[in-house]
């Protein structure tokens, strides 16, 4: 079975609940990491959006999961759900291909070391 890694940046308010559904979701394990950043609103409010403005970077969370390759769709459409606001600021879905995963203590490998 292949497997998938999905990386979601978001602000910092919307942790808890997404991590509330992505357990009632059986997703076994996350990472999350604090980071800085912008997107296409260059750090800025949607009402200030300017081309000229200099990027101003915002603090983030950048939430890992790996997951069944065959789960993505789900996965993401819960993520979506739990994200979408309608605003600049709701964040960005990043899915990459895994070639196989170890856990280090037993040996398991694949879905197993999930």
């Amino acid at each position: 079975m292949s497997l998938s890694k999905i990386e979601i940046i978001t602000g910092m308010s919307k942790l808890p609940n997404l991590k509330g559904a992505l357990s009632k979701a059986g997703v076994r394990g996350m990472t999350v990491m604090q980071v800085l950043g912008c997107g296409v609103e260059k750090g800025t409010r949607e009402y200030e959006v300017d081309e000229e403005i200099e990027m101003e970077l915002l603090p983030k969370q950048q939430i890992n999961i790996v997951v069944e390759t065959d789960r993505i769709d789900e996965i993401v459409e819960l993520v979506k759900q739990e994200l979408y606001t309608g605003h600049i600021g709701d964040g960005k879905i990043f899915i990459y291909g895994i070639d196989n995963v170890i856990r280090v203590r037993t040996g398991d490998e694949g879905v197993d070391a999930l």
